[in-house]
């Protein structure tokens, strides 16, 4: 049998279809994980892979979603026990149904949690749990790895990575999109391509949450910035509920129709909640006559953080703010020194507010644990900002340390032609993905003239493609020297950087202020610099954001240049602005209560709330007056969708630290007794993110919380609710296996006749399945129980 990458480029492939719905009709009780039912009955799970096997799929995925050492360990089963009958399952399917073809995905699902900092998973434990899964997968024989239903960046990175560290095989990675174009923690579908690509999977896409009419604009999405095959496999449309159980009501043949003007930018289709044998029948035969798509080759070079992608595309450049730097910088010193993270994300904050694309982030200082400041810097910052970062170190350790922790797909400065250098710095970026920047020097130092410097990054080009890293992901930096030590050193770079663009076709990067060194005006010599640069097409211009000289210069070539529709940028930075009235900027460290709240800022709120409390004004005035507003001003981005879930998250967590302060000053007792809200994610399901993020904002708000945690029984929920007098009742399910469970938690509620409200959220809940089972509120996000709260209990 060929090697699925190979098959995968001859013939469209079909994987299969829902496995739990099939697996409920076949017997599956509720409430039981079925991974480890399915390793006990293995007729039944057999009889599932048969039948998509007999209607022509060929890619078939284990019955492993929940395979995880965790949500394992209350059975008594160990991944390797459950993966090992698993992927034997499908092999004895392929013998029974004749089939010699087919291909095992061994199917990796979330693990149920966030990741730090949002949540309580450290990224190293992450890739911890999913080694263990994808170990398992590779000894049993599995054919590839398919990792689904990620509905965040950041956990789809630790679970390729493990996947990369662990095994050879073929990587599938796919996506949960909302109806909003985003991820649960924010991602669009341009950063996903970023990070995605830059991790090198072979195939990625979607599936689940969205039938195929609702996922059309986010696969379209991807097609366009995409250079990988992509799978796709949706639900048979949104679930409701009929007699206790999730029914979709997409039927084969409106699936199959839905999903033909898909299918020529998919290589690989297939279904996933709701759909049967019955609709991957009718969509192979609707779409097995449409020629495989053809993947083009972008050369767009994408930069992402967790939720945005910046595009440097050859033709409108980007600004790298080049602030977070200690060299010339002794306060920025100092602060890095005595671990002074406010003093960084003040320098985060006026850069994001002057107008920069990217930042750079460099922590080198002699005496300095590099690799563990760098990454403590990284984290620190993408908490508080979603801007693409560049991390800008010359330390190998340093590099890797941050690269791996970095949420998204870095800028990475910088590989150069000296051999150590190419051999440490290329396989790091393969491995991580990144952007990079290359500068033209090597052992014998910086070529005086253009052709020695082309010459140098003609090589690093050589050598990262070598390596398959695609030329669209470097930056050539032709090296700013200091005009006023060589007369013909401006022209030298301009011309290296227009023949790197002309003659090698990649893009390029420059730090523009170095020109002036050594002469006074500096900022007017940077300025000429600068557009000179721009240009002669510069791409990333790495410059103090913070000069209105230099974002002036900016802002008028892409005005000049076609850039700026209408010049609307240009107005916008410019219209009712003084020379004697420039904007405001942040400053982290002398932001108040209100405002440190809204950045996110725990130390800070802490801090301010204290100031505030011992000034004497009244402790509820301040939480009414302050904390509540900021609470409510990022809930309103996060619902207009300009503030994203990490965001609000933060926000939360700074209130919450704020309000520890001020209960040292509240009179003893107040508040003890406001009524509880009691949450839990239903019985069976073990996965408690959506739970969780409503906890912590339902905290943030001051509202008393009992958690019952995760596969809680419907008969431990009321009694909860009775002995506790629980007036509002919250309910969790991700997997459409668990939502008869919500359905029969609130038929027991009801049955006893206790007078709560209960608000019902999760994945695979609508509006309508929570009409039919009876549901008071359906809760679309975390903040639509924050509000349902606020108007059972008051606020």
């Amino acid at each position: 049998m060929k090697p699925l990458l190979q098959a995968m480029k001859e013939r469209r492939l079909y994987l299969d279809g829902g496995m739990g719905s099939m697996l409920q009709a076949a017997g599956l009780p509720e409430g039981l994980l079925p991974d480890v039912w399915g390793m006990e009955n293995p007729q039944a799970v057999q009889g599932v892979h048969r039948a998509y096997l007999e209607v022509g799929c060929r890619l078939i995925t284990t019955n492993t979603f929940g395979t995880s050492a965790p949500k394992l360990a209350p059975y008594g089963a160990t991944p390797a026990q459950v993966m090992t009958a698993a992927v034997a399952n499908v092999r004895a399917a392929m013998d029974q149904a004749g089939v010699t073809d087919g291909y095992v995905c061994a199917d990796i699902g979330p693990s149920g949690k966030l990741l730090r900092p949002y949540g309580d998973l450290d990224f190293e434990a992450a890739v911890g749990l999913f080694a263990e899964t994808v170990r398992a997968a590779a000894q049993a024989g599995a054919d590839c790895i398919l990792i689904e239903t990620m509905s965040d960046l950041y956990e789809m990175k630790a679970a390729v990575l493990a996947a990369k560290e662990n095994c050879d095989l073929p990587i599938l990675a796919s996506l949960i999109f909302d109806e909003t174009g985003k991820l649960l923690t924010g991602g669009s579908p341009r950063a996903a391509v970023a990070l995605l690509e830059g991790l090198g999977v072979d195939v990625f896409g979607l599936n689940c949450g969205l039938g195929p009419k609702e996922m059309a604009p986010v696969f379209q999405a991807l097609w366009e910035d995409t250079s990988t095959p992509l799978l796709l496999q949706p639900n048979a449309g949104l679930p409701r509920s009929e007699g206790g159980k999730a029914v979709y009501d997409v039927s084969p043949a409106d699936y199959a129709r839905q999903m033909r003007p898909l299918a020529p930018m998919a290589t690989l289709l297939g279904g996933c909640c709701g759909t049967t044998p019955d609709h991957l029948r009718a969509l192979i035969q609707a779409t097995q006559d449409i020629p495989l798509p053809e993947i083009p080759q972008r050369d767009t070079l994408l930069i992402s953080s967790y939720c945005q992608a910046v595009a440097l595309d050859g033709r409108d450049p980007v600004i790298i703010g080049e602030r977070i730097n200690p060299t010339g910088k002794k306060k920025l010193q100092t602060a890095l020194r005595e671990g002074d993270m406010g003093y960084v994300l003040g320098e985060v904050f006026q850069q994001e507010e002057a107008g920069a694309h990217i930042l750079d982030v460099n922590v080198g200082l002699p005496g300095l644990d590099e690799p563990a400041v760098l990454t403590q810097t990284v984290e620190a910052i993408q908490e508080v900002t979603g801007l693409p970062l560049q991390l800008d170190t010359s330390n190998p350790a340093a590099m890797e340390a941050a690269l791996r922790r970095y949420n998204g797909k870095p800028l990475v400065n910088s590989v150069n032609g000296k051999e150590e250098s190419l051999e440490t710095i290329l396989p790091l970026v393969k491995k991580y993905g990144g952007g990079l920047v290359c500068l033209t020097l090597d052992d014998e130092g910086i070529p005086a003239d253009a052709q020695g410097r082309l010459a140098i990054a003609e090589k690093i080009v050589r050598r990262a493609e070598a390596m398959g890293i695609p030329r669209r992901e470097l930056l050539v930096d032709g090296l700013t020297m200091p005009v006023s030590a060589g007369g013909d050193n401006a022209k030298v770079t301009l011309e290296t950087l227009r023949r790197a663009k002309e003659e090698l076709g990649v893009k390029t990067a420059l730090g523009v202020s170095n020109v002036s060194f050594g002469l006074p005006k500096r900022e007017q010599l940077n300025q000429s610099f600068f557009t000179m640069a721009l240009e002669q097409g510069l791409d990333g211009a790495i410059i103090n954001p913070k000069s209105e000289a230099m974002m002036g210069a900016y802002r008028a070539y892409r005005a000049l240049a076609g850039l700026d529709d209408q010049c609307q940028a240009y107005m916008e930075a410019f219209q009712g602005e003084t020379a004697s009235s420039p904007a405001p900027v942040s400053q982290a460290h002398t932001l108040g209560l209100r405002q440190s709240v809204c950045k996110g800022l725990k130390e800070g709120a802490a801090a301010q709330a204290k100031v505030l409390a011992e000034s004497g004004q009244a402790v509820l005035d301040i939480i009414n007056g302050e904390l509540v507003p900021a609470l409510d001003e990022v809930g309103k981005g996060f619902e207009k969708g300009t503030l994203f879930l990490p965001q609000l998250l933060m926000s939360a967590e700074a209130a919450k630290a704020a309000f520890q302060v001020l209960k040292e000053y509240l009179p003893a007792g107040e508040n003890s007794g406001a009524p509880q809200i009691l949450l839990a994610t239903v019985k069976g399901d073990i996965h408690d993110i959506g739970k969780n993020i409503v906890k912590v904002l339902l905290e943030s708000y001051r509202f008393r919380v009992l958690d019952l945690g995760k596969d809680v029984a419907p008969e431990a929920i009321v009694e909860a609710a009775r002995t506790k007098k629980i007036p509002l009742v919250g309910l969790s399910a991700l997997m459409t296996t668990t939502a008869p469970a919500m359905a029969e938690t609130i038929r027991q509620l009801r049955a006893a006749d206790l007078p709560c409200k209960v608000v019902v959220g999760g994945a695979v809940i609508t509006q309508d399945y929570a009409d039919t089972i009876g549901a008071d509120c359906y809760a679309a996000d975390a903040m639509e129980s924050v509000h349902y709260a606020q108007q059972i209990l008051g606020t």
